[in-house]
């Protein structure tokens, strides 16, 4: 199965801006207001967001961020751990320090205690002190029904740590360079899942982020061979996070494309109706969240693969 039907998310106790990650994610800007404001409208557009999932039967499992230590991306929990289908639930070695402080016990025993059943937990921080980096789903977009693991190299996704969890799981593993111009200089994209998606029957990609044609041949031949309607963004598209999607379910079997209004309001006619033929659209209007964070809707989601004895 693609898509799940229990997301994870953590209400954030302190975001904000961290130039921890700013230097190699563009998306990031800063902001002129208070602390306490910016934390008052974040918690709205948060909340707003869920409702918006769970109107629609997804099942949300909210987390209340802890108040010390001090974790301004906790919004964000994709990227330390990621859950599958055999019970495994993996953590990843975060690129900054002070993201490494996502990771918590508790939260797995909470998944624990609802039913959900943890057989193994895979602990890949070790790679932290070889200054190798995986950050979960935002490294990595997967296909698991065709076993695939997208992946674009940088500074946060290194070859070594992303071939053992390929391994790990199984799974065959389609590398690349994925580039975006800044300043006229082409930079590699922080995140995969910036520029890349796939649902069960569509893959939404900027192919014109991977440079080499040798590379985009062979991302494409993949989509291609699985089935996919394959639907292309330009760069300017993914700039507002249209390539940030995640498709979810609800238990009646409907999916869901989940992107951030302004993914949404950047796709022209032609993307949303190609989307629409497979998928409802959810776009919750996230701009703080986006413009601090440097990240959109499908970073907020972690998504609940685990074997449940259906407490939940």
């Amino acid at each position: 199965m693609q898509t799940t039907s229990h997301i994870l998310m953590v209400r954030p106790a302190n975001f904000g801006f961290n130039p921890e990650t700013a230097s190699t994610n563009f998306y990031q800007k800063t902001d002129l207001r208070s602390p306490e404001e910016i934390q008052q409208v974040v918690g709205q557009e948060f909340d707003a967001f869920v409702a918006l999932l769970r109107d629609q039967g997804v099942k949300v499992i909210v987390i209340e961020d802890t108040d010390r230590p001090i974790k301004t991306d906790a919004v964000f929990p994709n990227n330390w751990f990621s859950t599958h289908r055999d019970g495994k639930l993996i953590l990843y070695p975060m690129y900054s320090s002070n993201r490494r402080l996502e990771r918590r016990k508790d939260l797995i025993e909470h998944l624990m205690s609802l039913g959900f059943m943890v057989n193994e937990i895979i602990n890949l921080s070790f790679f932290e002190q070889d200054a190798q980096f995986l950050e979960g789903t935002g490294s990595m977009v997967m296909d698991h029904e065709q076993k695939l693991i997208f992946a674009g190299y940088s500074v946060r996704t290194h070859p070594v740590p992303l071939k053992y969890v390929a391994d790990l799981l199984g799974y065959d593993l389609i590398g690349f360079e994925a580039l975006q111009e800044l300043n006229g200089k082409w930079t590699p994209i922080y995140h995969t899942n910036v520029m890349m998606h796939i649902g069960r029957d569509l893959a939404v990609i900027c192919l014109e982020s991977i440079r080499k044609s040798s590379e985009r041949r062979k991302v494409q031949e993949a989509l291609s061979k699985s089935g996919k309607k394959v639907i292309p963004i330009t760069e300017k598209q993914k700039f507002n996070f249209a390539g940030n999607m995640l498709e979810v379910s609800n238990d009646g079997g409907e999916k869901f494309t989940v992107m951030s209004q302004s993914a949404y309001d950047s796709l022209n006619v032609g993307q949303i109706q190609q989307i629409e033929k497979f998928t409802t659209i959810i776009s919750p209007q996230i701009p703080t969240i986006e413009k601090l964070g440097g990240g959109s809707a499908r970073c907020m989601m972690a998504e609940i693969f685990l074997p449940s004895s259906e407490r939940f």
